[in-house]
């Protein structure tokens, strides 16, 4: 690969090495290591652009890997460094052939097996929200595929909250994964192909998608559930009820008497927050629903990062034990959740505790009812 041009010189010349984006990287705090950070991540890629290390060096292929994308230096970057294109335009040349992770391959492989049709199917199977009718100018529900094959309900409580959602049956993936496991181009196709199957405005109920969607198609064509909701769509967020539990922890009915409101906290989406800028939408929602807590670091990454949790499972589960120490320490009755893949990684790791785990489109839903 020398001598090819694989970053784009204008986003890797933007960064000045000033190091405000070490102590947000999750990766960096693991290690100390100035290779496991973006700035030095960012120097290896310069290596590799200028010819002075090879795409096959072994440093280069492992921190390609190791890094979670999940562009938490975005924010902090005082020179706007795009450094979630600069990661995927490295892994679209470092993850080819047998350099990509063999659990990738094997992912990409059961995407391209199941298609639009396989995935459509599971979703039918599962009970994702469907509707066969409506205005085709209404907004459209995104199903993803996660979350309409292991968490069926959110899309669910989405259109219980507004039942003008239209959320047809056939629609394939957004793309993201690919975009994030070396096939940026075909994430890119792949989200202008959903565009189309789903006009006018799509509404999203998964953090990573629509960070992705929101760079394919456009911020006037995607908006997150939570943010559509906090700009006067669906129910107006003063008319929830706050949600009162017993003193077992259970949700009392509406006009029950008594009880205590559920203390709830929040795990941000990483793409959601530091791509997409939504992170005070959903907690300005959760204050309607009882005692808001706010989560210890609830910004940085839970370490499931989209397919990083299956690829690397022990780095997945580093950065997530400080987050399960702060919880374990605020006695939470709920923590929400904005993206399918922090919802299968807390649910998880919180299994057995008190604290359920659940998407904030079920808890408005609770709230509604």
């Amino acid at each position: 690969m020398a001598g090819d041009k694989i970053f784009d010189d204008d986003l890797l010349s933007r960064c000045m090495s000033c190091g405000f984006c070490l102590p947000s990287c999750p990766t960096y705090q693991l290690t100390g290591e100035e290779a496991s950070s973006p700035r030095g991540r960012i120097t290896l890629m310069r290596a590799v652009q200028e010819d002075r290390l090879d795409v096959t060096d072994p440093t280069v292929l492992a921190q390609s890997q190791f890094c979670l994308g999940c562009r938490a230096c975005e924010p902090v970057c005082p020179a706007g460094v795009q450094y979630g294109q600069l990661l995927e335009q490295w892994r679209d040349t470092e993850w080819q052939g047998r350099r990509r992770p063999l659990l990738a391959r094997a992912l990409m492989a059961m995407m391209s097996w199941l298609g639009m049709a396989g995935i459509t199917l599971l979703g039918l199977v599962r009970g994702a929200a469907v509707t066969r009718r409506g205005s085709a100018a209404a907004p459209h529900l995104m199903l993803g595929c996660v979350e309409r094959v292991l968490y069926p309900r959110v899309s669910r409580s989405a259109r219980r909250l507004v039942p003008a959602l239209r959320a047809p049956a056939v629609q394939g993936c957004c793309g993201a994964l690919h975009a994030h496991n070396g096939e940026s181009a075909q994430g890119r196709r792949m989200a202008q192909r959903l565009g189309k199957q789903l006009p006018g405005t799509i509404v999203t109920t998964s953090g990573g998608c629509s960070a992705h969607l929101t760079h394919e198609l456009g911020a006037d064509r995607v908006v997150e559930f939570s943010a559509w909701i906090a700009a006067g769509n669906g129910p107006d967020p003063a008319s929830l009820r706050p949600i009162m539990l017993d003193e077992r922890g259970k949700p009392l009915p509406r006009h029950a008497s008594g009880g205590r409101p559920a203390r709830i906290g929040l795990q941000d989406s990483c793409h959601l927050r530091n791509a997409v800028g939504v992170w005070r939408q959903p907690r300005e929602l959760i204050a309607h629903l009882g005692e808001y807590v706010e989560v210890p670091n609830a910004a940085g990454c839970c370490g499931a990062a989209g397919s990083y949790s299956v690829l690397r499972p022990d780095d997945s589960r580093a950065v997530l034990a400080p987050k399960l120490d702060a919880l374990a320490e605020l006695d939470l009755d709920y923590l929400a959740v904005v993206n399918p893949g922090c919802y299968r990684q807390l649910a998880g790791a919180l299994k057995g505790s008190r604290t359920k785990v659940v998407h904030l489109a079920e808890l408005l839903a609770t709230a509604a009812d």
